[in-house]
């Protein structure tokens, strides 16, 4: 079965490169541009995992983690945090939030793979 991977970044082509890599590896993308977009794709499409990043216009991905985490609808979608802003403070937050992993720009491709195969078993 394929599974649906929901890409959230306000840098056009970062999603762009990701969604083309994660397409040729069979999954089905969706993106968003925003926290608040992605709150409202992830209740409309319930997908397998979320890949976020943190600072964002509209809504950040604190924020965005926050409202997915509260929500019964989304709150067993599993998050994997891509963030250029390598910041302890925020990181240790959305673990505690029940992010599964926060990872840092520019990430290892293979290594991104293998923790999306892991989560989305």
């Amino acid at each position: 079965m394929i599974k649906k991977i929901l890409v959230v970044d306000d840098e056009k082509d970062f999603l762009e490169l990701l969604s083309y890599r994660l397409a040729a590896s069979d999954y089905m993308i969706s993106i968003a541009d925003n926290g608040s977009k992605a709150f409202i794709k992830a209740k409309e499409e319930k997908p397998d995992l979320i890949l976020m990043d943190v600072k964002m216009p509209v809504e950040d991905g604190v924020s965005a983690c926050r409202r997915l985490k509260e929500d019964s609808r989304t709150r067993n979608i599993p998050v994997i945090i891509i963030s250029a802003f390598p910041n302890p403070e925020v990181k240790t937050k959305l673990l505690d939030m029940g992010v599964k992993d926060y990872i840092t720009k520019p990430y290892n491709d293979n290594e991104l793979l293998e923790k999306i195969r892991n989560l989305t078993r």
